[in-house]
């Protein structure tokens, strides 16, 4: 199976030449480090265009942070600007992609991934903005819960972040995209037969 950074660098493969991207808390925000020469720009919601990567150890800024609050690092580029603009950037179609964490994702697209009833809810932060203004919607996540259930689903059980939103869904155990009746295999992570992928997912693969 692929672990936290290889399913992020296997993300970063989605990423086009001179486009803009946002990237979600969790796994989303581990990109940054695998986008290598590629020249794409990365947007946070809280301000940022032009995010670099994580930063070493010991030459953290407190100022500089991702919408997740964890210390990230400018480029020679770097703009900053109000929140306003930011959702301004994406409820106007200017941000190209989307690389999203998820609780569930259903076999039409829909996405859960902004609270679990009962549980402490900061705020749905930027996501319900991010699917519906992004040109493309890549979900990167475990394919299981901690129960072992899987999280790609016949139909989602949380509140929706979005319906229809989700193109690509990438997770520890290979990579499928979203298609009329269902999912479709892409590929299977390192040591995961298809078979093995299968029998993880609730949802229908075609």
């Amino acid at each position: 199976m692929w672990d936290r950074n290889q399913m992020a660098e296997r993300a970063a493969q989605e990423l086009e030449d001179g486009t803009y991207v946002n990237l979600g808390i969790g796994i989303p925000t581990l990109v940054a480090n695998y986008v290598g020469d590629k020249d794409i720009t990365l947007q946070s919601e809280n301000g940022m265009l032009g995010m670099g990567p994580f930063p070493i150890a010991g030459d953290e800024d407190a100022d500089l942070i991702n919408a997740g609050k964890q210390t990230i690092t400018e480029l020679d580029r770097t703009a900053y600007f109000d929140s306003a603009t930011s959702f301004g950037m994406i409820r106007g179609g200017k941000i190209a992609a989307a690389i999203l964490g998820a609780m569930e994702v259903a076999e039409n697209g829909d996405l859960a991934n902004w609270m679990i009833p009962g549980k402490l809810v900061k705020g749905m932060g930027g996501a319900m903005d991010l699917v519906a203004g992004v040109g493309r919607v890549i979900v990167v996540m475990d394919h299981t819960n901690k129960h072992g259930d899987s999280k790609v689903l016949k139909s989602c059980t949380l509140p929706l972040t979005g319906q229809g939103v989700v193109h690509r869904i990438i997770t520890n155990l290979g990579v499928l995209d979203v298609v009329a009746g269902g999912l479709q295999i892409v590929e299977t992570a390192e040591g995961v037969t298809e078979q093995e992928l299968r029998d993880a997912t609730e949802a229908t693969i075609v």
